[in-house]
């Protein structure tokens, strides 16, 4: 289906995580080639591994767990901004690129997704992330949602705030996108995670279909 593109990053074990994550692991419970009746599998990985979906339960004692998220906000029109020449998402960027007011859902198209492409399970500290200004700019226009093609929304090593401005407002983030095949323009977005009862974050398979016009 050439009009659905997949923008999850694949799940396997070894994968690049975050700096003390405990990754992602997959083993064999049931092997049908030693003999067993049927394949069976068990995992063990942290929530935030790969494509996820932060709630505001991560870095909010109060906040919504990824269960209580909306599905009305996970589905739907989403806007993909292409920036490959930004080493940083701020206010000024937001602003000066003309996304469409009626932008609910937000996705960043950076020079993070040509990591994905290069298979490196090398943690990359300088990615390109939003600056609180930005989180600032996007509760401003009433963004929802909002994706960004690395480990995390906020630049490596700054405090939770960036993460903080957006989630009290109850904007969903949705984090690890693998956006290398995807211009810029607007798309329909599904972005699922597990339904997983009191967790603040869940990997999640994300698509977008490209909108014929």
């Amino acid at each position: 289906m050439d009009d659905i593109i997949d923008i999850s990053v694949p799940l396997k074990s070894g994968m690049v995580c975050w700096p003390g994550s405990t990754g992602f692991h997959l083993s064999r419970t049931m092997d049908m080639s030693k003999g067993d009746p049927a394949n069976n599998s068990w995992i063990d990985t942290d929530v935030h591994i790969g494509t996820h979906i932060d709630a505001p339960w991560h870095s909010l004692p109060n906040g919504n767990t990824v269960d209580q998220l909306p599905l009305d906000v996970l589905i739907g029109t989403a806007f993909v901004a292409y920036l490959p020449d930004v080493t940083e998402i701020t206010a000024q960027t937001l602003e000066n690129h003309l996304i469409p007011k009626e932008t609910k859902r937000l996705l960043f198209h950076t020079r993070n997704s040509k990591i994905w492409g290069k298979n490196d399970n090398e943690f990359k500290k300088d990615f390109v992330a939003l600056t609180i200004d930005g989180a600032e700019w996007i509760v401003k226009h009433g963004i929802q949602l909002v994706g960004i093609d690395y480990l995390s929304i906020q630049q490596f090593g700054e405090s939770m705030e960036t993460h903080n401005v957006m989630l009290r407002k109850n904007i969903i983030i949705v984090e690890g996108l693998d956006l290398t095949d995807v211009g810029e323009g607007i798309y329909e977005l599904t972005c699922l995670p597990l339904r997983i009862v009191g967790s603040e974050g869940s990997p999640a398979r994300a698509v977008l279909r490209r909108i014929q016009r």
